[in-house]
């Protein structure tokens, strides 16, 4: 497990509205559904505490007011406390949770910004030469020391972690006359796809142009045309909760006991 620039910033995408997982998100921001009874945002933020890295910048839109007021309440929820009532108004806490150094910015990027949009308004945030963007609903067993590693070893703007889909069906091979040679269950398909978990230098701020920026797009696309966006291909667990059927099967393998993405103790 490497480990490099600890300082280094985080910026987790937490804006969107979850459509496809409307029967969590009706009510409540997707990096708050919980899995395993934490928030999927939680999750993502111990697996890159795991690896050193802790400051993390939160861009907030729907219902982003519920993720600063998780945060806030964040040590009487984590911690047993004894209070004083009356006008001192004293807490003490007792014990410690794990996650005692984090430090969380946490920016109003706007209820309708797009995602490239969100990056650029917390720029204000990004001190540093380089820093991570992801988003907040994607679980990985990613070595983040290494991925930071490698970027900074080929001098490029940006990385993007890519991953081999999997099949969401059995794929079968079949004879001519219709006999099954072979079945597989959800194989993983050829080709790469995008896992998020991204390290940008802070070039890929001009590629960015106002709250209607699709990240995804016109950015990326920039940034490969020009010979400025390099691949992390990650051969390991990567899962995205985008629908509901997700949610219940993260949560399936959280109670399985062996969740891959928990790299932390």
């Amino acid at each position: 497990m490497e480990k490099r620039d600890p300082g280094m910033k985080v910026m987790i995408l937490c804006g969107g509205q979850g459509a496809r997982l409307r029967e969590e998100t009706e009510y409540r921001p997707k990096p708050l559904v919980e899995v395993g009874g934490r928030p999927i945002l939680w999750h993502i933020m111990k697996i890159y505490a795991t690896h050193g890295f802790m400051e993390f910048v939160l861009c907030l839109g729907y219902r982003g007011t519920m993720i600063k007021e998780y945060f806030l309440n964040y040590e009487t929820y984590n911690n047993d406390f004894t209070i004083h009532l009356g006008r001192k108004n004293i807490i003490a806490y007792d014990g410690a949770h794990d996650e005692q150094d984090y430090r969380i910015t946490l920016v109003d990027t706007g209820q309708a910004t797009m995602t490239g949009g969100r990056v650029l308004r917390a720029k204000r945030f990004i001190c540093g030469d380089s820093f991570m963007v992801t988003y907040g609903d994607g679980l990985i067993d990613l070595d983040i020391g290494r991925l930071v590693a490698f970027h900074q070893s080929h001098g490029r703007l940006a990385t993007i972690t890519t991953v081999r889909p999997q099949s969401r069906f059995g794929v079968l091979n079949l004879k001519d006359d219709g006999q099954v040679a072979h079945f597989e269950e959800k194989p993983r398909l050829d080709g790469w796809v995008s896992a998020g978990y991204m390290v940008f230098n802070r070039g890929v701020f001009d590629y960015l142009d106002g709250d209607e920026c699709v990240l995804e797009q016109a950015p990326l696309q920039r940034l490969a045309a020009d010979g400025q966006l390099m691949s992390y291909r990650h051969e390991g667990f990567f899962f995205a909760m985008d629908t509901y059927r997700d949610y219940l099967e993260i949560n399936q393998l959280w109670q399985g006991g062996r969740p891959p993405w928990k790299v932390w103790s």
